[in-house]
């Protein structure tokens, strides 16, 4: 059988008295394994929290989904399985009229839409000739808020839930410079009246595969087009800043908080930037997942020296008893994280992820070879792919091609991933760094 509403076991809400207070853009794998599952729990005590699920591109998740109901199974994979039905998506649009977003009942947006999704410059902030910036999530962000402006509706908040350092000051600089370069009155109210919450999210969510959903449908005797798996281990930061009136997140596990960079900082370097450099040197030793690389004891051990010895020291604090979870949670044999699904836009992330923390440790005066290591596993990584004609998921992509086929670090420390001031401190280190890697 098919799960639909007719068919999933019971949840512990009447899904037909929710209504929606929640628009969600972007809403892949980690959404619906990470917020969706949180929105899901408050459900069951406040029923103003259904999700409307916003694709602005891809109809997929749609055509999936709606012969199901929107109904969609939660596995999480750990010590113990479980399976979970979630029924927080009320609805699915893609590309939709923007008229949503001006619902007298809607009181929060939340984004999962990739570092690439923000259109920025190198700098963070706004590029306004972004070829992708009229089909973005920011120019609707900023058509809805006009629409309700103009309908005299409460302003609402709008909270990125993407791994961008400063996520939500970020956001709020975008939509306000796009609102400017159009209609400089919306941007003053947008400025005085949207609140752009920063978060940190955590959660291992590898991509659905056939062995997902055969488990699923073992398990529950249900066929799920699109389940979802992730790790036990899940975290949401949010800065304490949301209007009267909002979700009750932390009735659900939440962590509210004046100051959410010191969570985000530590789990942008620590968990991400160790995520990346298993990905890079792991695929070129051979290894598929997550798991297998840490079962590889020189790679492990790598790993974990990067993280006590190069990371931490940049980070306030101890920052001992985090690394000790991240590399039990990395060894958690449940769960195969594809290394390739990590190794995706690289351009985009090891700037956040690496090259923050190499330019800490060398104004700290710090060795940065070990750190180098990763960055040179990139370029090897990217030149393997374009030379054996191979898709590079990233937006740089044809340059990256380019740049692979000919090879060389030079030619990557030209790329604008890299500041120029650091790929002239950073050469000599990737460039033994790269000749030891084949």
């Amino acid at each position: 059988m098919r799960l639909n509403a007719a068919t999933a076991p019971p949840l512990a809400y009447d899904r037909e008295a929710t209504s929606i207070g929640v628009l969600h853009i972007g809403p892949g794998a980690f959404h619906r394994a990470h917020q969706a599952d949180y929105f899901d729990r408050l459900l069951a005590h406040d029923p103003r929290w259904a999700i409307s699920a916003v694709s602005l591109r891809s109809g997929d998740l749609k055509r999936a989904l709606d012969p199901q109901d929107g109904l969609y199974t939660l596995a999480t994979l750990d010590e113990q399985t479980a399976f979970r039905v979630i029924g927080a998506h009320r609805e699915r649009l893609v590309a939709p009229d923007p008229v949503r977003l001006a619902a007298p009942e809607l009181k929060l947006v939340t984004l999962t839409i990739t570092e690439k999704g923000y259109c920025l410059k190198p700098d963070g902030t706004l590029d306004l000739g972004h070829p992708d910036l009229p089909a973005s999530a920011i120019r609707w962000l900023v058509e809805g808020l006009r629409r309700r402006r103009e309908a005299g509706f409460e302003p609402l908040a709008v909270l990125s839930c993407d791994n961008l350092p400063d996520n939500g000051h970020r956001l709020r600089a975008a939509v306000i410079a796009l609102a400017a370069s159009r209609d400089p009155d919306l941007a003053a109210w947008i400025a005085g009246e949207v609140v752009f919450p920063c978060s940190m999210v955590d959660s291992i969510t590898p991509a659905t595969d056939q062995a997902l959903k055969a488990r699923v449908l073992e398990a529950t005797g249900l066929e799920d087009a699109w389940p979802i798996q992730r790790e036990a281990f899940t975290q949401w930061v949010v800065e304490d800043i949301l209007p009267s009136g909002g979700p009750d997140l932390a009735s659900v596990g939440v962590t509210l908080t004046p100051d959410v960079a010191a969570f985000e900082q530590a789990k942008l370097r620590l968990l991400n930037g160790a995520h990346s450099s298993l990905a890079y040197l792991g695929l070129l030793r051979g290894h598929e997942t997550v798991a297998e690389a840490m079962a590889d004891p020189d790679l492990a051990g790598f790993i974990e020296t990067l993280m006590r010895q190069d990371i931490a020291p940049t980070l306030p604090g101890d920052q001992g008893p985090y690394i000790d979870a991240i590399l039990k949670r990395f060894r958690n044999r449940a769960i195969r994280h594809r290394l390739s699904q990590i190794a995706w836009d690289g351009s985009q992330k090891l700037p956040i992820r690496l090259l923050a923390t190499a330019h800490d440790a060398l104004l700290a005066g710090r060795p940065v070879e070990r750190l180098c290591r990763p960055l040179a596993g990139w370029m090897r990584f990217i030149e393997r792919q374009a030379r054996a004609g191979v898709a590079i998921v990233d937006p740089l992509a044809e340059t990256l091609a380019t740049v692979g086929r000919a090879g060389g670090v030079a030619r990557f420390l030209e790329l604008p991933v890299f500041p120029p001031a650091l790929a002239i401190a950073l050469k000599a280190p990737v460039e033994a760094a790269y000749d030891r890697l084949t």
